[in-house]
């Protein structure tokens, strides 16, 4: 018993050091979004403080300043953005969302940093008031809320809430010609008068256009003319304000005087006429000292270009139309002129697309766009995968930056990036992290995932390097070349068109020290590339590599590999292919594995794997893994309907004949299988140990001949023991989708004889899970569990030498349960058995470090492991327990769960949306996140409005010695220890009767009684009792049903509160003299009449008091003076005659209830 004990407290102790050590290990948070806001529909832009606010459908709102300041929040409701206002200078931001409701938000310090709140909110009620169009005047004072009733309000920025003042469409129409008094429609523009903020110019639905002064709300011009087109989209002022812009539903936009209402200064122009075009949804008119500037969107041609999403800038002779990929959400320019300036001078048009963001330089010649230091498209073209690289040295750093910003310097501006606001407090990293992407188009990008700005460094496409389809139709199409006239020019980098699906980029890999890149893809193609700092002519080598043998009966139905160009092809710096391996079948590649040291590729298909030497480029093991009754990866399904039926129920046979076997064990021994490599079950149950355990779920065996039981899902090169006795050696493992492992040993050749002496290799052995579950990843541990290091990492001493004196193990991930077996000798140690335990399944796994945050030198290591649930999870190797658990995303995220990559230092990525990449970390230590400040000017917010003071509560008179005592044993028992002020009485009808004058007469009272006022003696409160209950007797209203009796009012009756008075003011007390409680006038009506008096008495506020005695005049002891109020709960009015009491009861304060 005693050591029991002390195993019990030992443990306990123990348990409680491990929990503390966890939270100096662990935590999750996601830290930032990297890419494209998923879907944007609102933009809007503070010129004071240089900040740009985006909102989106779903009801996210992200502002950026320069490179690092990011700040976002989302709505309490899924709700999509309408409309976004800064408020200048202040650090505030106000949001429409299609609800009909407006939401100010603010940015402020919150523990040490700034962040993203919400203060107010207001909502518009009312089909007649949905808001069409808003406008912030310069004065920021009010918000104009123009709706589709044709009314405009205006919602006081400070209290946020409506003004008194409303524009009425019916006051505005007063001086339109009688011919135009038509119901103009909805509010559609309103634009603030460039030098007079009293004045507006709106603009409705069907074309009517007033000027509206609102200082003396008087309309001083209406502009109406019959060649006009009639349905209006947007109105621009001059800077001047003598002439300003309409926009029509046409694609035309007119020119107006301001003083000369009678017709347009110049006659409609349609600037890609004269068939029909698309309206025209927003227009600039913008001056400077040379020729102005008019912007717009929309207005192309239907027929020809009415799927084009377009920008169009003129200046003068100069006319260009940007032309983006993806609809055009909204655009404006940036200026750093003022309101008193005489030029508008914009030097930045910006364009939210659906799809991205792109800036123009206004400034230079040809009007060149600006490169993104964030918000970039993650997804120009669909991202088929990726891979992060850690701490990249500086050499080979340097030389992708120089690739890029070469690449970069034709296509974009020079100047500085105009968004520059906020401060960032962050330090500068001191690892250069890099995350590469894989897309549909061949391409592959480098992204600079050092800071939480995510930043393209390099972009780089394998297309040349192949002959595709769509070759012929470009160069027919530069040949013929497009019409000059509308003069489009391509801007943006989002292309989600692919011209050829066989590019596409399916696994990624990068050696940092030898430059060694190497790209895998659809058709079965494996490019290995070097850096090259300089322009090259490259004549690419092909080697072929036959996977399947032409083993029998196999037909390969799927599409056809790529063709290489057969001539020199110029490629400019930066990484640059020098050997092609195309890979027969062309299926797409699985798994792929590089040994940069001994330059060695290995490459996993749907059918097998094999290992590659680039430096004799010659192929050295091919290893089908096709099952000889496996068709599935022909390309085609190899059963008709009929077939799979049998074959199913044959399976279900057979799994029941199973069952029973278990049961009632056979007592025919097997047959031995004989192979000429040793074959291990791993998961074959110890001796004596059940086949499930009562709480685990029964996990069946898949069936090795399901679709795509060949593919090898992970391949690693490994320098470990596979043989007793034998020194440690190169080998290859290779798992595939059927829970098979295959485990070749790889003979190297002297160093001085590589190149002439051919490597070898050999197989050591193969092994097959019992359940045939996939093997999603494995890694061999070094004798203290670490696992094993990069030998370039070693050699350049990024990492430690492995410790090869202990036994190595290896850690097996299926998508069912993890293993670790020891070497050579493949003899379990540890297991867990998680869909077993928790029905869940493995989908992703990295094998990551995780670094105390207090003490660099605790250092542990750990799998982890995302779900098909979307949690993720962190075991501990090789002993394989559970640290930390925490879910991060929805199941039903498919996306989301297949991208997921870990680093090696403890933090994830994973697509958030098509467009945007999740941040997250499981480490304490680790975390790269947005850390700034948003310093707003001394007096920046204007002084909320002061609230009331509260009046102070009248002081109680101190009762005179001895009557508290007195009163407390004369108490009723039915009273309460206090009666701290009269009960509130509170009558609920269904549905009520008041009689009206009776009403007003009772509210009057309430009014009068509704600032307390202190009593002279507490004998006056015989005298507030009567008062009641006079009020209550001299009602008229008739009630035949009444429940309570005349003298008793809910549960407390009048005559126990005339005992409690009495008990108060003792024996001697002159209360005989006061007017005594009178009886009901008709004594006819006895108790109905008492009821309906009740209920005429009270109101939905009245106080039962009148204006010289208060309900705080009844004070027990020193108990302070309350409010009390008679409520009455009203249903729907009807007829007044009469109608029952439905109920009837006294409530005491809040502080009795």
């Amino acid at each position: 018993m005693l050591k029991f004990a002390r195993t019990r407290f030992k443990r306990g102790a123990t348990d409680a050091e491990r929990e503390k050590l966890k939270q100096e290990l662990f935590t999750f948070k996601k830290t930032v979004e990297h890419g494209f806001p998923h879907r944007p529909s609102a933009v809007a832009f503070d010129p004071e403080m240089k900040l740009l606010a985006i909102g989106t459908r779903s009801g996210l709102i992200k502002i950026y300043g320069q490179p690092g300041v990011e700040f976002s929040a989302r709505h309490s409701v899924e709700s999509q953005i309408i409309r976004l206002f800064f408020l200048p200078n202040e650090g505030r931001l106000i949001s429409l969302l299609d609800d009909n409701s407006l939401h100010l938000w603010e940015v402020n310090i919150k523990d040490g940093k700034s962040v993203l709140e919400e203060v107010k909110d207001f909502s518009l009620e009312g089909r007649l008031k949905k808001i069409s169009v808003c406008c912030l005047p310069s004065t920021q004072e009010h918000l104009f809320l123009g709706t589709e009733g044709g009314n405009i309000y205006l919602l006081d920025v400070k209290t946020f809430q409506l003004l008194d003042h409303i524009i009425y469409q019916d006051v505005v129409m007063q001086n339109v010609p009688d011919d135009y008094k038509a119901n103009p429609g909805a509010v559609e523009a309103i634009a603030e008068h460039p030098t007079d903020s009293n004045k507006l110019l709106i603009g409705y639905n069907r074309g009517l256009i007033v000027l509206w002064d609102n200082k003396s709300c008087n309309a001083e011009q209406t502009y109406v003319a019959p060649q006009v087109p009639p349905q209006l989209e947007s109105l621009a002022w001059h800077r001047s304000g003598d002439q300003f812009m309409s926009a029509h539903a046409d694609g035309s936009y007119c020119i107006w005087n301001s003083a000369d209402a009678s017709k347009p200064a110049q006659n409609a122009t349609i600037p890609y006429g004269p068939f029909p075009c698309k309206a025209i949804n927003k227009i600039q008119w913008l001056t400077t000292k040379s020729e102005p500037f008019i912007a717009f969107s929309g207005g192309m041609p239907r027929a020809s270009y009415g799927d084009r999403h377009c920008v169009t800038v003129m200046q003068g002779k100069t006319h260009v139309v940007f032309d983006f990929t993806s609809r055009v959400v909204d655009f404006f320019t940036i200026g750093d002129t003022d309101r008193e300036c005489e030029w508008d001078d914009p030097h930045t048009l910006v364009v939210l697309a659906e799809e991205e963001l792109v800036l123009m330089d206004l400034q230079s010649e040809g009007w060149p766009t600006f490169r993104m230091p964030y918000l970039s498209s993650l997804h120009s073209s669909a991202i088929t995968c990726s891979a992060v690289q850690t701490n990249v040295p500086d050499q080979l750093w340097d030389k992708i930056v120089a690739a890029g910003d070469a690449q970069m310097a034709a296509n974009h501006t020079s100047r500085e990036w105009p968004i520059d606001g906020g401060s960032v407090l962050s330090e500068t990293p001191t690892s250069k992290d890099l995350l590469l992407t894989g897309h549909e188009d061949g391409s592959v990008r480098f992204w600079d995932v050092s800071t939480p700005a995510l930043r393209l460094l390099y972009k780089l496409d394998t297309k040349a390097y192949f002959s595709t389809h769509d070759d012929s139709e470009v160069v027919a199409a530069a040949d013929a070349g497009e019409e000059d006239w509308p003069p489009f020019r391509k801007v943006g980098t989002f292309d989600p068109y692919s011209d050829d699906p066989r590019l596409g980029v399916q696994k990624i890999m990068l050696c940092p020290w030898s430059g060694t890149l190497v790209l895998a893809g659809t058709a079965g193609q494996v490019v290995l590339m070097d850096m090259n700092t300089e322009e090259a002519e490259v004549d690419l080598e092909v080697t072929t590599v036959n996977i399947v043998n032409d083993r029998d009966g196999f037909v390969w139905k799927g599409h056809d590999s790529l063709t290489p160009r057969s001539t020199t092809v110029k490629v400019p710096a930066g990484f640059q292919a020098k050997h092609l391996v195309q890979c027969t079948p062309p299926a797409s590649v699985t798994a792929l594995a590089n040994h940069s040291e001994n330059q060695l590729l290995a490459i996993g298909t749907s059918h097998g794997f094999s290992i590659f030497d680039y430096v004799q480029k010659k192929v050295i093991l091919t290893k089908c893994t096709l099952n000889p009754n496996d068709l599935s990866a022909t390309g085609e399904s190899s059963m008709s309907r009929r077939k799979s039926l049998k074959k199913s129920l044959r399976e279900s046979i057979r799994r029941l004949r199973k069952r029973g076997s278990r049961s009632t064990p056979s007592k025919k021994e097997a047959k031995p299988r004989v192979e000429a490599v040793p074959t291990t079950d791993l998961d074959a149950p110890e001796k004596g140990e059940e086949a499930a355990a009562p709480v685990q779920r029964l996990v069946e065996a898949r069936q090795p001949d399901g679709d795509m039981a060949s593919m090898v899902r992970c391949l690693v090169f490994a320098e470990t023991f596979l043989r007793e006795g034998a020194s440690a050696g190169l080998s290859l493992w290779a798992g595939t989708n059927s829970g098979g492992i295959f485990v070749y040993s790889v003979t190297m050749p002297e160093a001085d004889k590589r190149e002439e002496e051919d490597v070898v290799a050999e197989l050591g052995k193969e092994v097959q899970l019992k359940h045939r579950a996939p093997v999603v990843a494995l890694s061999v541990m070094d004798g203290s569990s670490v696992p094993l290091p990069d030998p370039m990492d070693v050699k350049h001493e990024r990492a430690d030498a492995p410790n090869m004196s202990g036994s190595h193990t290896v850690v097996i991930a299926s998508e069912e349960q993890f293993k670790v077996f020891t070497l050579p000798r493949l003899k379990e140690k540890t297991k867990y058995k998680l869909t077993a335990k928790e029905g869940v399944r493995v989908r992703k796994v990295g094998f990551t470090q995780y670094r105390s945050r207090s003490d660099e030198k605790v250092v542990e290591q750990h799998l982890s492991v995302v779900t098909n649930v979307g949690d993720f999870l962190v075991f501990s190797v090789p002993q394989l327990r559970r640290q930390v658990q925490h879910s991060c995303m929805r199941k039903e995220d498919i996306n989301g769960i297949t991208s997921t990559i870990f680093t090696r230092d403890g933090e994830a990525f994973f697509l958030l949306s098509p467009s945007e990449l999740q941040r997250c970390t499981l480490s304490a230590r680790v975390a790269v996140e947005p850390l700034c400040m948003l310093e707003l000017p001394e007096g920046a917010r204007p002084a909320p409005p002061p609230e009331p003071e509260p009046e102070p509560e009248p002081e109680p008179e101190p009762a005179a010695e001895g009557e508290g005592e007195k009163a407390e044993e004369e108490k009723p028992a039915s009273v309460p220890e206090t009666l701290p002020s009269v009960p509130a009485i509170v009558v609920e009808t269904s549905p009520p009767n008041p009689v009206e004058d009776e009403t007003e007469e009772v509210a009057a009272a309430a009014e009068e009684a509704a600032a307390p006022e202190k009593p002279e003696s507490e004998h006056e409160a015989e005298g507030v009792l009567a008062d009641i209950q006079k009020t209550l007797e001299n009602t008229s209203i008739l009630d035949s049903t009444a429940d309570e009796s005349k003298d008793s009012v809910g549960d407390i009756t009048l005559d126990e509160i005339k005992d409690y008075i009495a008990s108060k003011e003792g024996p001697d007390d002159n209360s005989a003299d006061k007017p005594a409680v009178e009886e009901a006038p008709n004594e006819e009506a006895g108790a109905e009449e008492q009821a309906n008096s009740t209920q005429d008495a009270v109101t939905e506020n009245a106080v039962t008091t009148d204006s010289e005695q208060t309900e705080g005049d009844i004070v027990a002891n020193d108990e302070m003076p309350t409010t009390k109020t008679t409520e009455i709960k009203e249903g729907d009015q009807e007829d007044q005659a009469s109608e029952p009491l439905q109920e009837l009861r006294i409530t005491e304060g809040d502080d009795e209830k």
